[in-house]
């Protein structure tokens, strides 16, 4: 908690406590010093501290008078108290919440080649999850503020605000990122920020999620790179679980980081060596070097080659596919310096 807002509570304690006092001393005096009944004594000092103005029960004498008066102006005092420390914290606490946002708006401007993910759901929350797990940057457009408080922290910055809004993505760097993510409930919204993005920024990675099958192409024309359909991915995964569930529990084991026995993951040819000589997966010796295994090669036009060969050529803008444990894939991106 912020050591202001903290100090301010601590005051309103006070503040609170000092009234319950006087209260109590206000009954007690009325109780006492002018043979009220309990229920006239609260009645008298509620309205001698609240100054309505209301007449007396029974009329005072010289010493309750004198009381009276006493109780007259330490309630000016405490309840001005009162209303000062509460009014500083909502103004301070108003301030806070703008200076937090601010810290927050600064760090998002200093983000490049980062991840925007519109929508914080199911499937953008797991996506959130997943980019944390490799220490990617990225920023989250929510226009709900409940589920910003909710989960807002120094890990996962949040824009409130309407993702089908181009100066909502301006704030979030849309013309710096490299990837946008879509994962609003709602076909037409996700087609729309797709639309959005792809005039503004025309190199960038979308991906975009669609509840129907009829929004696939729509959102492929409209500029999407990957349409991600979950619940056709989830009757293929339970129905792959009837039919092969070792081998379905073996690939989720890959894609769970830091909990599995294996981990499998991409890269590119540059950050191996130097591209100006072709080099073969038989000179990398990766097996040897760091104990991972190459399972996979994509080459310089998009196309998949799984188990490549030793004598695989790996040129210019193409990416190999490592298999490994956790320490071992560690060691390869220690090796050549693998952000």
């Amino acid at each position: 908690m912020n050591p202001l807002i903290k100090l301010f509570r601590e005051k309103i304690y006070i503040a609170v406590i000092l009234l319950i006092v006087l209260l109590m001393i206000g009954v007690f005096g009325f109780r006492f010093m002018s043979d009220y009944s309990w229920v006239d004594s609260l009645y008298m000092t509620v309205i001698t501290v609240t100054t309505v103005g209301f007449g007396e029960v029974h009329p005072l004498d010289d010493k309750s008078k004198i009381f009276t008066i006493f109780l007259i102006l330490t309630s000016v005092v405490i309840l001005g108290y009162a209303i000062k420390v509460i009014t500083e914290y909502i103004l301070s606490k108003n301030d806070f919440e703008e200076l937090k946002q601010r810290k927050m708006q600064k760090k998002i401007d200093s983000l490049k080649n980062h991840i925007i993910i519109c929508g914080y759901g199911r499937n953008g929350k797991q996506a959130a999850q997943k980019l944390l797990a490799y220490k990617k940057p990225f920023v989250v457009i929510e226009k709900n503020k409940e589920t910003i408080d909710k989960f807002q922290s120094e890990l996962v910055p949040f824009i409130l605000g309407n993702a089908n809004e181009d100066e909502i993505l301006y704030q979030a760097g849309i013309e710096r990122a490299s990837t946008l993510i879509s994962a609003l409930p709602n076909d037409a919204d996700n087609l729309f920020v797709v639309l959005s993005a792809r005039q503004i920024n025309a190199n960038m990675n979308i991906i975009s999620r669609a509840s129907q099958e009829t929004s696939y192409k729509k959102l492929k024309l409209a500029g999407a790179n990957n349409v991600i359909l979950p619940d056709r991915i989830g009757g293929d995964h339970m129905a792959s679980l009837v039919v092969v569930p070792d081998l379905i529990e073996f690939i989720d084991n890959l894609s769970i980081i830091g909990k599995g026995n294996v981990n499998i993951e991409e890269v590119a040819i540059e950050k191996l060596f130097t591209t100006e000589k072709i080099e073969t997966l038989r000179h990398l010796d990766l097996r040897k070097k760091t104990g991972c295994n190459v399972i996979g090669y994509k080459n310089e036009i998009g196309e998949y080659i799984v188990n490549p060969g030793a004598d695989m050529q790996l040129k210019p803008n193409s990416k190999i596919i490592v298999l490994g444990r956790p320490e071992q894939i560690e060691k390869l991106n220690s090796l050549y310096d693998i952000v």
